[in-house]
């Protein structure tokens, strides 16, 4: 199945129900921010990352509990694949070296990710 990009909001509501595992509309606005959005608001969207096939439901009589069915683990490496094609050129290293220079990223990171994957590499 092909994962779509989300929109900031649709993102907003699938960290919460990653973070849930399940919850009602009712649930999901109680993670949200102040100020909370209307419940419509809420619902629409829940419904739209229904449509994407982002998450599912099942039902209580009149009313849904939703759940992902697209893992948080599969959305990152989908979303971290379009952010090194799109802006650095499939190259981590680009990525890498854009960070430590926007102080995204101190010497001692670096260091500790360079350790990292070293290890990978010797595995």
């Amino acid at each position: 199945m092909e994962i779509k990009e989300l929109t900031k909001a649709e993102e907003q509501i699938m960290q919460i129900l990653w973070d849930l595992g399940k919850g009602f509309v009712k649930d999901v606005i109680e993670e949200l921010p102040e100020p909370k959005p209307a419940y419509n608001t809420v619902s629409t969207i829940i419904r739209i990352l229904e449509t994407k096939g982002f998450i599912d439901h099942e039902a209580f009589g009149k009313s849904h509990r939703y759940f992902a069915i697209i893992s948080k683990e599969d959305y990152k490496s989908f979303a971290t694949g379009k952010l090194l094609n799109n802006y650095f050129s499939n190259s981590v290293e680009n990525m890498f070296s854009f960070f430590v220079k926007e102080k995204k990223i101190d010497l001692k990171e670096a260091d500790e990710i360079l350790k990292l994957i070293e290890n990978l590499k010797n595995k």
